[in-house]
Parts: C-alpha cells; sequence; structure tokens
C-alpha cells in the first residue's frame, strides 16, 4: 500500500482500461459507475457530465475509490481511495473528454448540447495494486 502512483499504476490508468468510481452518496451508502479514467501529475483524472450524481456526490463529499482492472487481465489492477482536490469546467474539461474519447473509441467526442462537462483531480491517499 502507498499514496504515490508508480509507472505500472499510471500505464493501468492511462490505457484504455476501464474504471470503476465509487463515490457516496447524502445517506453515505455507495455510488459506483463504470467510465473512462486517466491521470496527470501522479493524481487520477475523471471527466462526467455536471448535474450528474457522481458530480453531485463529489461535489459534496470529495471522498472517492477508484478500481482500474487491465482489459482482458482482472488479475492486474489497481484500486486507489483518494480526495478530490480540483473541479474544473469550460475549455480544459472539453478538451480532456475529447482526448479520453479518441483514447476509448478511436474518434473526437461529439458534444451534447446543453451538456457541461467537469473535469475532477483526484489526489490518492491510498493505493493498493495486484499483478497476479
Amino acid at each position: 500500500m502507498t499514496k504515490e502512483l508508480n509507472d505500472a499504476d499510471l500505464e493501468l490508468l492511462r490505457e484504455p482500461n476501464y474504471a470503476q468510481l465509487v463515490t457516496l452518496n447524502a445517506d453515505g451508502s455507495p455510488q459506483v459507475s463504470i467510465g473512462w479514467i486517466d491521470a496527470e501529475d501522479g493524481h487520477v483524472l475523471v471527466n462526467t457530465a455536471e448535474g450528474r450524481r457522481k458530480d453531485r456526490n463529489m461535489r459534496r463529499d470529495p471522498r472517492v475509490a477508484v478500481l482500474v482492472a487491465r482489459t482482458g487481465d482482472a488479475y492486474r489492477w489497481i484500486a486507489v481511495e483518494g480526495r478530490v482536490v480540483e473541479r474544473v469546467s469550460g475549455p480544459r474539461a472539453d478538451s480532456h473528454i475529447d482526448a479520453l474519447s479518441r483514447k476509448y473509441d478511436g474518434r473526437p467526442w461529439t458534444p451534447v448540447e446543453g451538456q457541461v462537462r467537469v473535469l475532477y483531480r483526484i489526489r490518492p491517499t491510498r493505493v493498493v495494486r495486484y499483478r497476479g
């Protein structure tokens, strides 16, 4: 266990592997969603649309957990517990979702009218890894 992401962790986060993001509902119960993931400067990056449950949850309570397993090899995974340290909307969030779309789908992001994209930066407080 550690708090810092190593090169192998960053590889898992930067490859097109899907992540399960756990946030906390107002009553303290967990909420989980699957999605695209990224990393930068030792932080985990999550991009979502404003108003979604995970957005509302992270705005209210910055504690989150993320699990990423390598596609095709569930015995290589990392679990990151952390805290949201930054929430960004606007051009930076828009360019990030476009980069994620190209990574996962191989094509540019198609904006949705009226949708505001939000980029969350998560600082790891605990990292557990498995390389079976």
